[in-house]
């Protein structure tokens, strides 16, 4: 069985076709964040403290962490920024981290600082990165995130992306590193614009399961993009992209109805032994009414002696 393993400092979890889905708090990027882009550039931490814990108390099993603020300062230094970034949050926060750039000397300086086993996001199927990208990975031990995109741009057909996917797997494998450490993202499109959207993506979640045996992310919102309720779009994407074989996803655990889509999707997939989980977060729900707070916050289960401590915990409360 497939199995990324990703570390902080202190603490371990596995991305894998059986285990709990990991969700990846997406909130710490600038990227149409004017605000926050501008307080990073001055020097001002606090949004990102105050997001890496409302992530974490929401149930994000790891965080995302970026600096790209050229938008609103096109001469910050991003290599020197995302380390001060990364080292605030893992300072802060005990889950695994994910470095996310385009640059690869931010990524290459953030490694250098990162405590544990974090993910890196990205490599593309683009030959120059992939010469950049994959000798880091190889030097650093740490996964990467494979997004099915090259020179030629995203493709439209699922075929194509799948074909891209696979050369990153094969490229990766020159480098001696392993499938398991590659997490591919098959890249969803938004299914206003592409009606067919969403079954590409199961199709090609199958293939890249069955056929490349590796795990797998996305940016969940793309789906939604464009359209009214977005939330209500994205709640009911992540069962069905977990039951087609996505194994994580880089999205916002502070939306109440999509962490509740994503815990229910661990009961029914049977990667919420005794529904432990489940019934921690939930036992004293109230119906949510506009205005009220948020329900509970999750509590993450992937560890071993965790869902051991679950499934006792379940038989009391149904007992």
């Amino acid at each position: 069985m497939t199995r990324t393993i990703v570390a902080s400092g202190t603490r371990e979890i596995i991305i894998g076709f059986d285990q709990p889905f990991c969700v990846i708090g997406e909130r710490i990027n600038p990227t149409g964040r004017k605000k926050l882009a501008a307080e990073m550039v001055e020097g001002n931490f606090d949004t990102v403290r105050n997001d890496a814990l409302a992530q974490v108390a929401a149930g994000a099993t790891m965080l995302d962490v970026n600096a790209g603020v050229t938008a609103v300062d096109p001469n910050a230094t991003e290599p020197a920024l995302l380390v001060q970034t990364l080292e605030i949050v893992q300072d802060l926060v005990d889950v695994p981290l994910s470095i996310d750039s385009s640059v690869t000397a931010a990524i290459e300086a953030a490694l250098k600082v990162a405590k544990g086993r974090p993910l890196v996001n990205s490599v593309t199927g683009e030959e120059e990165k992939l010469e950049a990208i994959l000798p880091l990975v190889k030097k650093y031990d740490v996964p990467v995130v494979a997004i099915s995109n090259d020179e030629t741009g995203i493709s439209e057909d699922p075929d194509v992306r799948f074909a891209v996917a696979k050369k990153i797997v094969e490229r990766a494998a020159d480098f001696g590193i392993p499938a398991h450490d590659i997490v591919v993202d098959p890249l969803v499109m938004p299914i206003g614009a592409m009606g067919t959207a969403g079954k590409q993506v199961f199709a090609l979640l199958r293939r890249l399961r069955e056929e490349l045996k590796v795990n797998t992310t996305c940016g969940l919102s793309n789906i939604s993009f464009g359209l009214p309720h977005r939330h209500g779009i994205n709640a009911g994407f992540i069962p069905m992209v977990i039951g087609a074989g996505m194994t994580s996803a880089i999205m916002n655990p502070c939306r109440p109805q999509e962490m509740e889509a994503v815990h229910a999707a661990n009961v029914l997939n049977g990667t919420d032994p005794d529904c432990m989980n489940w019934i921690r977060t939930y036992k004293n729900h109230q119906p949510h009414v506009p205005g009220a707070a948020a329900a509970p916050a999750a509590v993450a289960n992937n560890d071993a002696g965790g869902r051991r401590r679950g499934g006792r915990e379940a038989r009391r409360a149904r007992g």
